[in-house]
C-alpha cells in the first residue's frame, strides 16, 4: 500500500471511528446532527454510514425531528446485535464475564482461586471457558483483558506480581492474541477500569481522570482528555510500587515500603491473619471475603476494625497525596476490592489530602467512590474490548 494509500485509509477508519463513537455517547441521531457533531460534510456521513449500515453495525430506526421541523430518518448502533467477553488476573482472582455493548453484564464466572502451583492448568481453563462462550455466541466480536501491572505492552508479560510471581511467565499476547476467532486485546488493569469510568461515567469524561485501583494489588490509571497515559514501556502510574515508607515493609520489587504492602486486599489480609481475633475464620477466606468481613464490621460499628480500616484508609490517602502531586488530575475514582469500605474510608483519604497536599494545587480533585461494580475490573476488560471495536471497526467488518 502506498503511503498515500496508506493515509487515505487510516482517514477513513478514523471518521468511521467518530461516527460510532458519536452514536455510542449519543443514541439515535439523524445524518445531519452526526456530520454537524463530527465535522464532515452530509454527503460524507451517507457515503460512510451507507457501508455501516450495509454491514447492519448501525441500524435504521424510522423518522425522527430534524432542524427546522424537518423529518430525518434516525441511525442508532446496533448494540444489541454484538457482545464482548471481559477477563480479569488478579492474582489469585480470576474472573470472565460476558457483555453486551453496553456494559451490561450478561454472566460472571469465578475460575477456583489460584495458587502459584495451578497457574498453568488456570491458564488452560481461561482457553476452555471463552471458548465455550463463543462457540455458544456467535455475538460475539472480541476479548478484553485486565492484567496486573507493571505490564509491559510490547513484551506482552507482567514485569512483576508481588506475592505470586509465576504469572510473569505467562505472556498474554502468545498465549493468547491467536487462540480465539475474535481479537483479543490487553490492557494493564488499573487503565482498564479508567477506560470503563471514562466510557460508563459521562461526568468522568472531562479533564483527566485518575482511577484508583485498590484490589490484590494496588493500581493506577491516567486519562487525560481522553488519551491514556503509559510511558516509555508501558510501566507508567505504578502507584502500588510508591514507597509510604523508605524503611518500611520490604516487597518484592526491591524497595520498601510500597504502598501496596500497607492497603491492598492481600496485605489487609495477611494483616487480619495475624490478628485473627479481628475477623474469626480470615485465614480460610479470600483476600476478597477477609477484607469484605472486616468492612461489615466495621460498619456495625466494631471499635477493633475501625482502627484497622482508618489505619488502611490513610495509607490509601497518601498514595492519593502522590496522585495529585504527580498528575494534578480533575476526577479520583477509588475503585475494587478495597473501595468496598465505603464513606469511612472515602473520609480518611479527604482528610489525608486535606491536611498533606497544597490547597491550590487539590482543591479541583473531586474524589469519589467508584459506581461501577465491584467487579469493575471486569467491566474494564470489556471497555477495553468495546473501545478497540468502537475505534478500530475495520478489525471487525469490511467497511472499506
Amino acid at each position: 500500500m502506498s503511503n498515500y494509500s496508506a493515509q487515505q485509509s487510516s482517514i477513513s477508519e478514523n471518521n468511521r471511528s467518530r461516527i460510532l463513537q458519536y452514536l455510542y455517547h449519543n443514541g439515535i441521531c439523524s445524518r445531519a446532527q452526526i456530520a454537524k457533531a463530527v465535522g464532515l460534510t452530509p454527503a460524507a456521513i451517507t457515503k460512510i454510514t451507507a457501508k455501516l449500515l450495509a454491514q447492519n453495525i448501525i441500524e435504521e430506526t424510522g423518522d425522527m425531528e430534524g432542524d427546522k421541523n424537518r423529518r430525518s430518518i434516525g441511525l442508532n448502533l446496533n448494540c444489541g446485535k454484538y457482545h464482548v467477553i471481559g477477563l480479569k488476573f488478579a492474582r489469585s482472582l480470576v474472573q470472565i464475564g460476558l457483555f453486551d455493548l453496553k456494559c451490561n453484564r450478561i454472566s460472571l464466572t469465578d475460575l477456583p482461586t489460584v495458587s502459584e502451583e495451578n497457574i498453568n492448568e488456570t491458564v488452560k481453563q481461561i482457553h476452555n471457558t471463552i471458548r465455550h462462550l463463543i462457540a455458544k455466541d456467535e455475538k460475539i466480536v472480541a476479548v478484553g483483558m485486565a492484567v496486573p501491572g507493571p505490564y509491559l505492552i510490547e513484551e506482552g508479560h507482567t514485569a512483576l506480581v508481588s506475592s505470586m510471581q509465576g504469572w510473569r511467565k505467562v505472556n498474554f499476547i502468545k498465549e493468547f492474541s491467536e487462540a480465539f476467532d475474535v481479537p483479543v486485546f490487553v490492557e494493564q488493569d488499573a487503565r482498564a477500569g479508567a477506560l470503563a469510568q471514562f466510557l460508563f461515567n459521562p461526568e468522568l469524561s472531562e479533564g483527566s481522570l485518575a482511577y484508583y485501583l485498590l484490589g490484590e494489588g494496588i493500581g493506577l490509571g491516567i486519562i487525560d482528555n481522553g488519551t491514556i497515559y503509559y510511558g516509555a514501556h508501558g510501566t507508567a502510574t505504578e502507584i502500588g510500587h510508591i514507597s509510604v515508607d523508605v524503611n518500611g515493609k520490604p516487597c518484592d520489587c526491591g524497595n520498601y515500603g510500597c504502598l501496596e504492602r500497607y492497603c491492598s486486599a492481600n496485605a489487609i489480609h495477611e494483616m487480619l491473619n495475624k490478628q485473627p481475633y479481628i475477623v474469626p475464620g480470615c485465614e480460610t477466606m479470600t483476600h476478597a471475603q477477609a477484607c469484605a468481613a472486616l468492612f461489615a464490621k466495621n460498619a456495625a460499628g466494631d471499635e477493633a476494625t475501625a482502627e484497622l480500616t482508618s489505619e488502611i484508609a490513610r495509607y490509601i490517602g497518601y498514595g492519593a497525596v502522590n496522585i495529585i502531586n504527580a498528575f494534578n488530575p480533575t476526577h479520583i475514582v477509588l475503585g475494587d476490592i478495597v473501595s468496598q469500605a465505603g464513606q469511612p474510608l472515602l473520609d480518611e483519604v479527604k482528610q489525608v489530602v486535606r491536611e498533606r497536599t497544597i490547597p491550590e494545587v487539590s482543591c479541583n480533585t473531586e474524589i469519589t467512590l467508584s459506581t461501577l461494580p465491584t467487579d469493575a475490573t471486569v467491566t474494564g476488560a470489556a471497555a477495553v474490548a468495546i473501545t478497540n471495536f468502537l475505534e478500530h471497526p475495520s478489525m471487525f467488518f469490511d467497511v472499506a
